[in-house]
């Protein structure tokens, strides 16, 4: 055991911070017909499924080790580490789902769990505030040397996110302590002064975790720590270069390696220029979206508004040049990255769980840094289709990678398709996405309105109670919803006192067109240049207002430089993209097409897709055609059917089979 690792309890997590309370941020509770099932899903199902896999309890998934990885790492179990050089992150996403599960329902049992296991990473802290079970039991003394590749700061950064949340859930500061004297360590490591290291991680994500800290202590070290890692990266000399030298040119994975190998790492964490002269979303698709993030915050706080445009810049080449119509970002698998603009193939496609998770995270701060429906329009197309679909109906398989077209019948000979999986996995060795989706379908409320000075914006329409702090007084905001099945919203206003203030409701992009009313009467009311609709008045307690969003199904059609979706279209239904699949419609779904303006209709799902809305399409079928594998002159003939859509969130819940979303559409003479 080492003699170097503490428990002691700190009175203060930092010597200036001054502590804003727990339910600092806690915007409100979902009470939905579509969200509150899978909250109560990630309460009594994920969340103890996944303690079970980090305990090594379910005998089918790959073993986590991460929690014996504590035990080790604090000396009270002998044994070698094992996983990934990142295994802490997946406690600590564990550990910020559970505090916001205790955030709105009290669990004994859960909370004594999550404690127990919070003293257990306290115990495994060095005396100086170390932290990271891989280089205590694996690799002591090669703390810091190889930040490129081995994810320290990464894993704080989680383990920081966990401490404030769990914090503002409970009160309970032990784990904010531990993650505070982290950050001082930290402090005295990296800088500008003799002996420092002038240096960040390869993968963003101390960055955003800092701004929540500082949001939660007001301490301005820790602002003032995120903007020396923003502004350091990819300044030169460059720092993987350097310390690339320092380390004798090893690298983590492949023992010794090349310049060449450098040069790409850096593109890979967005670490190829100074972050104000990077105007393109590249690399790894996770990475982009935690730097992105952490600038974004970063800029609202501190009202830089040169970083704010970089943010903007780089969103624009994202949302509108590589971001899939599911929501999702990375187009290849190749380090899970992003390619070229308008480079986006639906089979080979990676569209990683958490990098759609990223870009919620990433429009959130946006939005808190100018309300625009554009950000908003993209984080619901995000979390309803991409996110969503990352995890099973169940709450106990997951998806790592999400495609928009597959034919298992390719998947096990092609190894170009290797990554793609017809059916969700019950874990995965790199396990980043299903303690991820937790954590954010747990914190949903904090998503759904967003408050400044006397404006209050309601981005999405999920019911519940939603607290308005403004200037002029507090509202309530009690929201009534049966989306994202149909488009009425009722939004009941509650205060003790007449409050002074602007109520602006986002009125998406999908919505063919809307009504409004308040307390009965229809308004005449137009939508701003920036998608919301503002009504500004003295709000009584008890003001009602009705929102009808009309909600046809709208057919998607892609830019014409979108190679891969020429001459097809996706159907989308309010914020749900839609997909065909073989449990409805038989093989070969290429050989189905839609008629150009045919019929869509919708119909209600059946076994395991009860109590969702279908599509169903006016379609055709090519007919067989001998089999010759080329022929000449011999066009294609087609029958008249019908074809089922499901909503692409729940695909693979049924049965094993292809999939597609992009379906060709031929002309109505055809």
């Amino acid at each position: 055991m080492s003699t170097s690792h503490s428990s002691q309890s700190h009175d203060s997590p930092s010597p200036e911070a001054t502590l804003q309370g727990p339910g600092l941020h806690g915007a409100g509770r979902i009470s939905d017909r579509f969200w509150s099932p899978r909250l109560e899903l990630v309460r009594d199902v994920v969340v103890p499924y996944q303690w079970e896999v980090l305990n090594d309890q379910v005998p089918d998934a790959t073993p986590s080790h991460a929690i014996e990885n504590f035990r080790i790492a604090a000396g009270e179990q002998q044994g070698t580490f094992h996983g990934m050089v990142f295994q802490d992150s997946d406690v600590a996403k564990w550990l910020e789902a559970v505090a916001y599960l205790l955030q709105h329902e009290r669990d004994e049992t859960l909370e004594q769990r999550a404690d127990d296991t919070i003293e257990l990473i306290a115990r495994a802290q060095h005396e100086d505030g170390y932290l990271n079970t891989y280089f205590t039991c694996q690799a002591p003394g090669e703390r810091w040397t190889n930040l490129c590749e081995c994810h320290e700061l990464y894993c704080a950064g989680h383990m920081i996110e966990a401490a404030v949340a769990y914090f503002e859930a409970t009160g309970k500061r032990r784990l904010l302590e531990v993650m505070c004297r982290f950050v001082d360590h930290v402090e005295t490591v990296f800088g500008h002064e003799s002996g420092q290291i002038a240096g960040y991680d390869g993968h963003p994500e101390i960055e955003l975790a800092l701004m929540r800290l500082y949001d939660a202590t007001g301490e301005p070290r820790y602002l003032k720590l995120c903007r020396f890692f923003v502004e350091e990266r990819g300044q030169l000399p460059h720092f993987y270069d350097l310390e690339w030298e320092r380390r004798g040119r090893t690298h983590h994975d492949f023992g010794a390696g090349t310049q060449p190998f450098m040069l790409h790492k850096k593109t890979y964490s967005q670490a190829h220029a100074p972050v104000h002269e990077q105007d393109r979303a590249v690399g790894h698709a996770v990475r982009f979206a935690y730097l992105c993030t952490g600038m974004a915050q970063l800029a609202q706080r501190s009202d830089d508004k040169a970083l704010l445009a970089t943010c903007r810049r780089l969103w624009d080449n994202m949302a509108s040049r590589q971001l899939y119509v599911t929501g999702g970002i990375g187009a290849q698998a190749p380090e899970e990255s992003f390619t070229t603009d308008f480079d986006l193939p639906n089979d080979t496609v990676y569209g990683e769980t958490c990098a759609a998770i990223g870009v919620v995270f990433l429009a959130r701060q946006m939005l808190a840094a100018e309300p625009d429906r554009r950000y908003a329009d993209v984080m619901e197309r995000a979390l309803y289709n991409n996110v969503l679909a990352g995890m099973s109906l169940d709450g106990q398989h997951f998806f790592y990678v999400n495609p928009l077209e597959v034919d298992p019948k390719v998947l096990a000979d092609n190894p170009i398709l290797e990554h793609v999986k017809p059916v969700r996995q019950r874990w995965f060795t790199c396990a980043c996405c299903p303690p991820n989706l937790a954590r954010l379908i747990a914190s949903l409320d904090r998503y759904v309105v967003g408050c400044a000075d006397d404006t209050a914006w309601v981005h999405l329409y999920i019911g519940g109670e939603f607290e308005l702090p403004l200037s002029a007084g507090t509202l309530r905001l009690h929201q009534e919803t049966d989306m994202p099945w149909q488009g009425a919203v009722t939004l009941t206003i509650g205060a003790d006192v007449p409050v002074q203030a602007r109520l602006a409701l986002r009125i998406p992009a999908w919505a063919e067109g809307f009504e409004v009313s308040l307390d009965g009467e229809r308004l005449d009311a137009e939508m701003s240049s920036n998608g919301y609709l503002e009504l500004e008045r003295q709000w009584q307690d008890g003001d009602r207002i009705a929102l009808r969003l009309e909600m046809p199904v709208r057919r998607v059609y892609p830019h014409r430089a979108l190679r891969h979706d020429a001459g097809r279209v996706a159907l989308q239904r309010g914020p749900l993209v839609y997909c065909l699949e073989q449990a409805d419609n038989g093989e070969r779904l290429h050989d189905i097409a839609l008629r150009e303006g045919g019929i869509v209709d919708t119909l209600e799902g059946t076994d395991a897709l009860s109590g969702m809305t279908l599509l169903r399409a006016e379609a055709l079928r090519e007919n067989a055609a001998g089999e010759a594998l080329y022929r000449f002159d011999d066009a294609p003939t087609y029958t008249r059917t019908e074809a089922v859509f499901v909503p692409y969130f729940a695909w693979a819940n049924r049965q094993e089979g292809e999939m597609r979303v992009w379906t060709r559409e031929l002309p109505r003479r055809a």
